[in-house]
C-alpha cells in the first residue's frame, strides 16, 4: 500500500475566497453524515459553520457567545455536544494546547493530526504525513508504549507573516 503525504488544510492568502472553504466543509459534512446515516442537525451545522468561519482556532465559549446572539437557550452542553459529534465524525479537530477547534481538511484521513500553528496570525494548517505518524508510533512501540492517537502541534510563522516581518 502506498501512502501519500499531503496538505489537508493549507495556510491561505489573505484575499482568498473563504466562502469556497466554507461551502466545501459543509458539503463534506453533509456527505459524511449522509453516508453514515447520521443527522447533521441545524445546530451541528451552525457550530461547524462557526468553527469554519476562519482558519483560526475557535474556543467553545466563543462559539457559545456567537450562538447566544442567535438562539435563546444556547448553553455550554449544547456546544460541547455538537463539537463532540463533529469531532467523532472527523469534521473538526481539537488543538489541545489552545483548547480550541478547527475544521478538518479531510474527514476520511484518520485521527492522527499534524498542525502547523502560526504564532503571529493564529492561522492553522493541517498536514497528513503518514511517515511522521509511523515514526512516532514505532518509537513509542520500541519503549513499550501503545500510542492510541497523535496530535502534533508545531508553532512558527506562516509564509505571509514571514513576508510581513
Amino acid at each position: 500500500m502506498i501512502r501519500r503525504r499531503h496538505v489537508l488544510q493549507p495556510f491561505h492568502e489573505p484575499d482568498h475566497a473563504h466562502e469556497g472553504c466554507l461551502r466545501r466543509a459543509l458539503g463534506r459534512a453533509e456527505r459524511v453524515c449522509g453516508e453514515r446515516r447520521l443527522r447533521l442537525t441545524p445546530l451541528r451545522r451552525r457550530v461547524l459553520e462557526l468553527v469554519c468561519a476562519s482558519h483560526e482556532p475557535v474556543k467553545a465559549y466563543e462559539l457559545l457567545d456567537r450562538l447566544k446572539a442567535e438562539r435563546r437557550g444556547a448553553a455550554p452542553p449544547t456546544v460541547y455536544r455538537a463539537l463532540d459529534f463533529l469531532g467523532r465524525q472527523g469534521l473538526v479537530h481539537k488543538i489541545p494546547s489552545l483548547n480550541a477547534f478547527v475544521g478538518c481538511g479531510d474527514p476520511g484521513h484518520g485521527g492522527n493530526g499534524q498542525f502547523l500553528i502560526c504564532r503571529n496570525c493564529g492561522e492553522v494548517a493541517e498536514v497528513d504525513d503518514p511517515a511522521v505518524a509511523d515514526l512516532l508510533s514505532d518509537q513509542a512501540h520500541r519503549i513499550g508504549f501503545a500510542a492510541e492517537n497523535q496530535t502534533i502541534e508545531v508553532r512558527g510563522l506562516c509564509a505571509g507573516c514571514r513576508a510581513d516581518g
